[in-house]
Parts: structure tokens; sequence; C-alpha cells
């Protein structure tokens, strides 16, 4: 029996790709170019998922709820606990990973990545694999952990069912194509998907989502610092008449919009007129508007690069792209937004339309929230640092933190939606203690989880590490830290004011000082939690928590590293960083 699939009509796919997919999972799903199953015995599925945010533990969800509607046996599993023992005896391996900081896996995969690369990892000749890797073009290391995955796997002799697939941020459409391809190789005739499936990694539900995202009005907007430059905004949203909840941990996805007078000066010096052209989600809308609500005019990577230098006549782009050198590629984009192409290496497009197809989509910005629900009843808050800097003679700052800080009102509403983080929550018990490290707006979902356990009458000790440079200007949230400490929620606050004294002073120091006492509170069960900059902070506070484990737990090396991987399993360890 053959169930007839359908992409519905409100998925972001144009009409051709559509029906493409439309024709593909069909054929998957019969016995056109298919392995087929005389037995008609279910076929073993083994989905594992690296994830930082939620975002690939989120669609692993999704594969395995689309396999259970055939005639699967799916099993997924976290990395972070998944048993490696069983890796050369797995049929069917389906790897979703993502990337975080500099190439690195996420906190889930660290160990099973580290042993797969190993010399110990097994030759794996009788499993089928294929890998899904999430990452972000702006970054150098795009989507590295998956394709590391995805070569060494190989190397062990696993046969590769279907090319990995690379997300660049948006899921949606690289799902589905991953998704068909797997099934294509996969399912029996009698696999039996329902017409329903498959899902999209964020497929529509009901209500607000990332999808249908929520106009949010403003409820505050100030900034937290004194007087100076720097500006971190205590912003306040109501959202009222949405349905939307949040726990303590998860983040706010904003949709921001493009400086209007920034798309002004790019459309002045384009060499055509401009025209109606298509939105990225389907639609079509003026170049304006386009440039404001759709695409990404306020970073450059080496695909736009590429793209742009094919149309330009510009010597430099074209022996940058002839070099093909990474450094040079990340030394020319830093600091330089679409405008500088524009202007300085202008290219000959033939119309609008074709001007945009070299544009990457404007992607939701994700901010740690910095409320409980429980604490602001019908309201989210954020705390943002609004990105501000001069560069090659122009005025320039982050897309989303001057949106919030500038040009949000009650006639531009931000469009927000909740991303659900189950990678960062608070202990099931509240008789747990908590240590938090959380420099800068780092501290903003441990503001949130104050809130709550306060809300709650946790009976467990709460710890801040906190940081800035300077304690004048640059105590966020001090009224509220100050009444925690006064009332007992807070029942130990360690500073470091960076930039008040000769030597610079950070969060990992004051770990280390403290190191005893740190210890004890890890050995009698404290759940350890970091926030931040994940290139510089987040790898230095991990170095301190190793050595306090050295110098204050006796154990070596290989002992502490060991006892940090324990901690993470047993989700005592962990991370939101970016």
């Amino acid at each position: 029996m053959v169930f007839p699939i359908q992409i519905p009509n409100d998925a972001p796919f144009n009409a051709e790709q559509r029906a493409w997919l439309n024709d593909f999972l069909t054929k998957a799903l019969t016995q056109e170019g298919k392995q087929t199953n005389p037995s008609n015995s279910s076929v073993p599925v083994t989905v594992v998922y690296g994830s930082q945010t939620g975002t690939a533990e989120s669609i692993a969800k999704k594969l395995v709820k689309t396999l259970k509607k055939g005639n699967f046996e799916p099993e997924i599993h976290d990395m972070a606990t998944y048993d490696r023992s069983r890796l050369a005896a797995e049929k069917n391996l389906l790897v979703i990973t993502s990337t975080y900081g500099d190439g690195e896996p996420p906190d889930t995969a660290t160990d099973l990545h580290a042993w797969l690369m190993s010399d110990a990892a097994p030759r794996l000749e009788g499993v089928s694999y294929s890998v899904l890797a999430l990452g972000d073009s702006s970054y150098p290391d795009y989507c590295k952990c998956g394709i590391e995955f995805d070569t060494r796997l190989l190397a062990l002799g696993a046969n590769r069912i279907f090319s990995r697939v690379d997300v660049d941020v948006d899921p949606d459409a690289p799902y589905a194509e991953w998704s068909a391809g797997i099934l294509s190789m996969l399912a029996p005739s009698s696999a039996g998907i329902p017409a329903s499936e498959p899902e999209s990694a964020d497929a529509v539900e009901a209500g607000y989502s990332k999808t249908n995202p929520f106009r949010a009005s403003v409820v505050q907007n100030y900034n937290l610092n004194g007087p100076g430059e720097k500006q971190t905004h205590q912003i306040a949203l109501s959202l009222e008449g949405s349905d939307l909840s949040y726990e303590v941990g998860d983040a706010l996805g904003v949709y921001p919009l493009n400086p209007a007078a920034v798309v002004d000066e790019i459309i002045a010096n384009l060499p055509f007129k401009p025209s109606i052209v298509p939105a990225p989600d389907g639609g079509e809308v003026t170049l304006r508007e386009a440039l404001i609500q759709h695409y990404d005019i306020g970073s450059l990577n080496k695909s736009v690069i590429q793209k742009w230098q094919a149309k330009s006549g510009s010597p430099f782009l074209r022996s940058l792209v002839a070099a093909d050198d990474k450094k040079a590629y990340d030394d020319f984009c830093w600091g330089r937004d679409l405008i500088d192409l524009v202007i300085d290496h202008p290219a000959d497009f033939a119309d609008a339309e074709d001007f945009v197809a070299n544009l990457k989509k404007l992607q939701p910005r994700l901010y740690s929230i910095a409320s409980s629900p429980r604490a602001h009843l019908g309201e989210v808050h954020l705390c943002v640092g609004i990105v501000r800097y001069d560069s090659y003679g122009r005025k320039r700052g982050g897309i989303c933190s001057t949106f919030l800080a500038d040009r949000v009102s009650l006639e531009m509403a931000p469009r927000v939606y909740v991303h659900s983080n189950t990678a960062f929550r608070l202990p099931a018990s509240g008789d747990t203690d908590v240590i938090m490290c959380g420099p800068g707006t780092g501290i903003a979902p441990f503001r949130a989880f104050l809130e709550d356990r306060k809300a709650t009458a946790a009976k467990g000790k709460n710890w801040l590490f906190f940081g800035n440079p300077h304690r004048a200007t640059d105590y966020l949230y001090q009224d509220e830290i100050e009444g925690y400490i006064a009332d007992g929620t807070l029942a130990k606050f360690d500073v470091a004011w960076s930039r008040d004294q000769k030597e610079k002073l950070y969060v990992q120091h004051l770990m280390v000082q403290n190191g005893a006492e740190l210890w004890t509170w890890l050995n009698h069960g404290a759940a350890f939690y970091v926030c931040g900059d994940a290139s510089r902070m987040a790898k230095d506070v991990d170095q301190a928590l190793h050595q306090v484990a050295e110098d204050h737990g006796k154990l070596t090396s290989a002992e502490a590293a060991a006892f940090i991987s324990q901690l993470k399993k047993e989700k005592r360890y962990l991370r939101d960083v970016y």
C-alpha cells in the first residue's frame, strides 16, 4: 500500500521545490530506487544527537516521530549518554549534531567525538549511516563537528547511505532534503509513513512559533549601565494574548529589521532600478522591504564573497577568491557589511531579483531569557548588550541589538518566539545547590534562575560568579543582586571588576581563589552553570574547573577530566555559550 505524500502549501519552499519533494518522497516509499525488505521485518534505526541549544535535539525527536509512523524501530540517544560500545553493532545510524564556538563539538557530543577520533574507535564495516550537520556560515568553521563525524565514520569503514547535508542556520529545507534522502534508502515498500509526514524541522504548530512569530509589545527598554559608551539594555516584552510559555533556561528568538537608512544607501548605489523581488520564504515584496525585513545585509562570509565576485570586476575580490585563504577571508569580512561590497566592489547584476539571489536570509537571533515566568506573569525579559563600533569610516552595529535598542516602538513591535533549551535547566530538586558563572550579559539566565529559586522557595544554596569591567558603571542588576544577598537567596556572590585594579581580574580567577569551597559544593552534589562567550570565557572557566578538581580533589589531570565529564553526563555541568 502506498501513501501519497504532499508537502503543505505553507511549507518554506517554492512551487518547483515542492513538486520535486512531493515526487521524491512518493518514490521513496514505493519500490522505485530503494532497498527491499523481503521479510517485511521492521528496520532498526538509531538516532544520536549532539545539541548545545536544543535545536539538534528537537530535529532528532521530529525525525523519530516520523520513523515511528512507518515500519521502523527507531531509538534516540543524546550523545552524552549513548553507550559507545554498541556503535559497531548498529545497523542504521543517523547523526544530528551542531557545531559551536571555534568549530567545537557541543558539550553533549564532546566525549563521543573525542573517542571516535581516537585510535580506540572500532572498525564499522557493518554500519550504515548519514549525518545532518547544523551550523552557521557566518562562522569560520561552519558545520565542522558534523563534517568530522561524517568523514571519520567513513574512514572507519561505515557505509554512507546518503550524503551529509549541511544546515546554514535555517534547518527546514535542508532537513526535508536529508530526511527524504535517508527514507529513500531505508524505507521498505511497507514502511507506510502517513501522508502528513515528513515534518519540517520547525513545523508550524498551533499558535505562535518560529514560523509564526508573535508581535510582542515593549514594556521596558532601558540601559542598565552607568554613564559611558557601554550599553546593556533591560528589555521587557509582553506576551499577553500569545499563549506562549517558557521555562527558565530557555531562549527568546527575535526577528530583527535592518536599518532603513543603510538599505536606502544600498539601493541608491545599485546599477538598476528597484523592483519587486521574491522573498526567501515565498511571495513578492519591494526591494526596499526585502532588504529591511528578509535579507541579511549585516554580515559577509566566504559564500557571499564568491557569489559577488562572479558578478564583479574587482581585481581584489578576484585575487581573494583565487587564493581561497581562510585567514584572508576572515580579515576582509571582519568589520565590513554588504554596503562595502556595493560601494567599493560594484557588481553587474541584471536586475533586483538577480541581486537578492546572492544574499542570505535574515535570521532570528536567540537571547537567553532573563526572567522567570513565576516572577513576571505574561512577560519575558532580555538582557542585551548593544553592539556599536566604527570600522572603515562607518558607524556600525549589531543588527538585532541596535534594532532592539533604537528601532523598536509601538508601531514596530519585535516578532518573537520561544526556543526551548532542555539542555540548560535548573535541577529537578529545589534542594540541589546551584553555582552560576555569568560575566557580562551572561548574567541573563541566572537572573531568571534566582527569580525562580526565590519564587519556588528552593532550599538549595545559590552561588553567583559575575564579572564586568567597572563596578561604578557595569554592575548589572545591582539592586536586585544586593536584595538577594540580604534575603538569603544568594548564599555567595563573587564579582570580578576586570579593569578596577592594575592586574586584570576575571571570573575564572575567582573560581581558583575559592577553589576549596567550590570543590566542597561540587562534592556535595551542586550543579555548575556557565553562560557567555564560548571562544574565550567558557574555555577559561572550564580550565579553572579542571584546576580546582586537581588542586582540591587531589586528582590527576586524567582523573579531573573524567570527573568533569561525569558532571556533564549527570547534567550537573551545563553551558549556554555562544
